[in-house]
């Protein structure tokens, strides 16, 4: 067995996310937001972006698309999805 495919992967990814590299705006900074990203990141790759030497997508390469995602589709997908965090009433701070 051979790595190089998951080698070719993770370097895809390092170097098509900047989320992965530290000396930007964009690193995660909390374990949440980066395992939210990555993904949306996955997702785009197989689905949305279409790669030179197949000329398709990856899934319409494995038969599970007709037709390139946009990134329209994502968004209405996880406006859907959203469960925005309730917050606790306020609490007044007592002067001591």
């Amino acid at each position: 067995m051979s790595t190089s495919y998951i080698e070719r992967q993770n370097l895809t990814m390092r170097m098509s996310v900047r989320r992965f590299t530290r000396l930007t705006n964009e690193f995660s900074k909390k374990l949440e937001n980066h395992s939210d990203a990555l993904p949306l990141c996955f997702f785009r790759y197989n689905w949305c972006r279409i790669h030179k030497m197949l000329r398709v997508t990856p899934a319409m390469e494995a038969g599970l698309s007709q037709t390139v995602l946009g990134r329209d589709m994502i968004l209405n997908e996880l406006d859907a999805a959203y469960q925005p965090k309730t917050r606790g009433p306020y609490k007044k701070r007592h002067a001591a």
